[in-house]
């Protein structure tokens, strides 16, 4: 029970930082949100290493800066993925292959859950599938979208196996290396592109949100692996585009699609047949 309230709740978390990192978006270039989105987030995890202290191993924070370069290829894939693509196609090809691919390596692995949580797992990637649908059809998707947005579920998927095979006694470091490695990476990236990483006017603070946000995301999903099953930990924390789509309804007054108003109902569903099993 205690990895699925944290599971459930790294959920809500990462989508509260997508929200406000989609709000950073509108006011800046995204190269600028991103890159000091994850210098704050490197920040956050810095002030709770002493509070949350672990054993600082080689192997663990090489675990880290390898899930940080999956996690940042991830994102530079989903973003070319959108401008190639349709986003109708482009966001739930991406979403169910980040949460399906941690539960094909815990499976692979050896983890056995009960038949409930089964069940669960599939209804969750169900709804995964459901809210992340946007409007207009699939019409116009190319191959090569469809391939990059692949590959980018892959690459979110693989920063959660990745950090998962950190030892639980490494405590926070895996984190640390992951930002570090995701930071070169978008760094890199911005000097080869040329782009200004200066924030508009009036955008640091909701930048600085998302990325504390995320952060504290990834803190909840490390201390709910220690607790549970990947393969049920890493679905359950899929669930959050739901909590983006409420805090847009709730904020913004965007309103909700019936498809994804029956995923918000189905991701309820899961985390209830998971927590119960």
């Amino acid at each position: 029970m205690t990895a699925v309230i944290l599971a459930t709740a790294c959920a809500i978390v990462y989508g509260t930082a997508d929200f406000f990192g989609g709000l950073a978006t509108r006011r800046s270039r995204v190269l600028a949100v991103v890159a000091l989105s994850q210098v704050a987030g490197l920040a956050l995890i810095l002030v709770l290493l002493p509070l949350l202290p672990g054993r600082l191993g080689g192997e663990d924070v090489l675990w880290g800066l390898a899930a940080g370069v999956s996690g940042a290829a991830g994102l530079v894939l989903f973003y070319r993925a959108l401008a190639t693509g349709v986003m109708s196609v482009v966001a739930p090809t991406t979403a169910v292959t980040s949460a399906a691919l941690p539960v094909v390596f815990g499976l692979a692995t050896g983890e056995r859950p009960s038949f409930w949580a089964l069940v669960g797992v599939v209804l969750a990637l169900g709804s995964v599938l459901l809210v992340s649908q946007s409007p207009g059809g699939g019409e116009g998707a190319s191959p090569g979208s469809v391939l990059a947005a692949l590959a980018a579920g892959a690459g979110f998927g693989g920063f959660f196996v990745l950090l998962a095979l950190a030892q639980k006694e490494a405590g926070l470091w895996p984190l640390v290396g992951a930002r570090l490695s995701s930071i070169s990476v978008v760094l890199l990236l911005a000097l080869a592109t040329r782009r200004a990483l200066r924030p508009s006017a009036g955008g640091l603070r909701v930048i600085v949100a998302a990325g504390t946000l995320d952060m504290a995301a990834n803190v909840l999903y490390l201390l709910a692996k220690q607790h549970g099953l990947l393969s049920l930990v890493a679905v359950l924390v899929s669930l959050y585009p739901a909590s983006t789509l409420v805090l847009a309804r709730q904020v913004l007054g965007e309103r909700l699609r019936a498809v994804q108003l029956a995923g918000v109902a189905c991701a309820l569903g899961a985390v209830a047949l998971i927590a119960v099993a």
